[in-house]
């Protein structure tokens, strides 16, 4: 049986929601561990635990869509 593969879903004016094992990293190559397998990255960029999200965006009023603009 072959593993799900690893998905990544935008939430409607909030984070993104990363599902399945995944290799994070920052710019400089250092391996950032989310510490489990289902985390949500920052879209807003006002998080105080970036690249996680910690619900800023609620404060920030952040507006984004969850699938491309039509």
């Amino acid at each position: 049986m072959s593993p799900k593969p690893t998905s990544i879903t935008p939430y409607r004016d909030g984070p993104l929601i990363v599902r399945g094992p995944v290799e994070l990293r920052t710019q400089e190559g250092r391996l950032i561990d989310p510490g489990r397998e289902v985390f949500a990255l920052c879209r807003c960029g006002k998080s105080r635990q970036m690249p996680f999200c910690d619900s800023s965006h609620k404060l920030a009023q952040f507006s984004a869509s969850s699938g491309p603009k039509r």
